[in-house]
């Protein structure tokens, strides 16, 4: 790799005072003061101060602020405002959006700085000239259009392609009718109106006989079905759409289809059994428009799915959709796998007296050896629904905040949430004791039964600070490791009645014995070894919910 590919520099030609130049005078001062490279955007807010937006910090460059004046100023040396509130400066990448009041008036701007950078598609080169559809993912300002520039940039000067770049805000090309040198000798496409892109696109291919298509922020399903066409028809398309992820792009509805689409499929009760799923499950209803997804973590690091079909199926399927995870190491570009999804393994049996693997507290002689739980598992804890609704669950989970994603077979599960009625199901029973998956069941299928009983699962104390529920979880863990390793009693700091009932759930899981002493504030628990003499206080303390709080546990 030469040293012109192997780190990101500008183009030569950079014009970032192309930019500085509109602003007001006393403005244009204050910017040049700041290092340009750092400078994302200048914002000018009518009647705030104006600011400057650097990687990772934010300047003020006056203590006036700025009034309908200064607004006029910068409008009246840019290009026409466009439908979608956006403008250009000629021949430059930059870009300047507009923000308006009820009446239409303009009330904001954002000066955008726009870049074209060598060596942007590092990771992707590779992928570039496979002639595959390709799809780039991320929050925005991660540089998903600076990347397209510069695969635009590529596939026409070093691949001699005929490349065609749909431009619908001019982001990618840069404004006026001559596109800037960052889109190479690739052809540019200028789309009068937002809701005309999908018009455009077909365009392009119809008349100018493309080798491949550049399209930015494919974001209807208008555009999602010409996406389709031009796939369909042989020309290589590369795109940006609207997602941080994967997951969030077969969520969507509207772009769903992408990535093949998603529909509800009931199977058999032979294929039912044959694939160990429910009846009614999500499939993939057809093949991904793009070959290729790629996730833009950062500037610097993508996660790379190759087999855009394989890793929508595994997702459909519960499991980790895996990848290649990329990086921009000292010019040097590291591939790492990202690892798939398997179903957990049973606990391996710990004999008495032995210590126990690296992270699991030893187990004594006599005690029950501990479940692996949701609260105390590292990463996302799979959640499967047995007889029970899945879209339900997944809505209580996101509304308690909790890290957990809905799983749809029963295998991959760490948690399984079913009904009273269906918790001694002959399959369910055996899967949980293979996987030691906690099985959990309600009474009936309403959000209010699973939040109460994944609310205690998941440890959430609503109300109360997530640092504090840190803190008194983990001086619980580790308390408890003691009381089953050393066969100790250990008392616990002195906690609000919210955390003191978390501790309290926590602690119950273990079978060990749990009181509270002490009167407010410095009432608080403590654990006793299972079997031993328990210090009973004289008064008992009711929790939250009414229930005594004393010996015993919550099984």
């Amino acid at each position: 790799m030469s040293p012109r590919d192997a780190i990101a520099v500008p183009v030569p030609d950079d014009d970032f005072q192309s930019l500085v130049g509109i602003l007001p005078e006393p403005l244009q001062t204050a910017v040049r003061e700041l290092p340009s490279g750092e400078i994302l955007e200048v914002v000018m807010d009518l009647g705030r101060v104006p600011e400057a937006r650097l990687t990772g910090r934010v300047v003020r460059l006056s203590g006036s602020p700025v009034t309908r004046k200064d607004l006029e100023h910068v409008l009246a040396q840019v290009g026409t405002v466009s439908e979608d509130n956006r403008a250009g400066i000629e021949r430059t990448l930059h870009r300047v959006s507009a923000i308006r009041n009820r009446q239409g008036k303009v009330v904001g701007l954002t000066l955008r700085v726009g870049r074209a950078i060598y060596g942007t598609i590092d990771m992707l080169k590779d992928l570039i000239g496979t002639g595959l559809n390709i799809l780039l993912l991320g929050r925005p300002g991660v540089g998903k259009t600076t990347k397209l520039r510069e695969v635009a940039r590529v596939l026409s000067d070093d691949l001699g392609k005929r490349v065609m770049v749909v431009d619908t805000s001019n982001e990618i090309g840069g404004d006026g009718d001559i596109p800037h040198p960052g889109i190479g000798g690739a052809r540019r496409m200028q789309v009068s109106r937002p809701d005309r892109q999908h018009d455009v696109m077909i365009e392009a291919v119809e008349n100018h006989m493309p080798e491949a298509i550049i399209v930015d922020e494919i974001g209807t399903s208008a555009e999602a079905s010409a996406a389709r066409t031009i796939a369909e028809r042989g020309v290589q398309l590369v795109a940006t759409a609207h997602g941080n992820t994967l997951e969030n792009l077969v969520l969507n509805p509207t772009l769903s289809d992408l990535v093949g689409g998603v529909h509800t499929v009931t199977l058999s009760d032979e294929e039912a059994r044959r694939r160990r799923t429910q009846k009614t499950i999500s499939e993939r209803r057809a093949p991904p428009t793009f070959d290729v997804v790629v996730e833009m973590v950062t500037r610097d690091e993508v996660l790379v799915h190759r087999d855009t079909a394989q890793s929508v199926d595994r997702l459909l399927a519960g499991e980790n959709v895996g990848g290649e995870r990329r990086q921009l190491v000292g010019g040097q570009v590291e591939v790492k796998e990202e690892p798939e999804a398997v179903a957990p393994l049973p606990a391996r049996p710990t004999r008495p007296g032995r210590p126990a693997p690296t992270g699991e507290a030893p187990v004594r002689e006599g005690a029950p050896t501990p479940r692996r739980e949701p609260g105390l598992r590292q990463g996302t804890t799979r959640v499967y629904a047995h007889a029970a609704s899945r879209d339900l669950l997944e809505r209580v989970l996101r509304d308690l905040g909790a890290d957990a994603r809905v799983v749809g077979r029963l295998e991959n599960a760490d948690v399984v949430l079913t009904l009273r009625s269906r918790a001694n199901d002959p399959k369910l029973r055996k899967v949980s004791e293979k996987t030691g998956a906690r099985v959990l069941a309600i009474k009936r299928n309403s959000s209010s039964e699973m939040r109460r009983v994944l609310r205690d699962v998941f440890l959430i104390a609503e109300g109360v600070d997530e640092d504090q529920i840190r803190e008194a979880v983990a001086e619980a863990e580790h308390a408890i490791q003691r009381v089953l390793s050393e066969g100790v009693v250990v008392p616990l700091a002195p906690r609000p009645p919210r955390l003191r009932k978390l501790q309290h759930r926590l602690v119950s899981r273990y079978h060990l014995e749990t009181v509270s002493h002490g009167s407010e504030p410095q009432r608080h628990l403590i654990i006793y070894p299972l079997g031993a003499l328990v210090d009973m206080p004289q008064g008992r303390e009711l929790d939250l919910d009414g229930e005594e709080e004393g010996a015993g546990g919550l099984a």
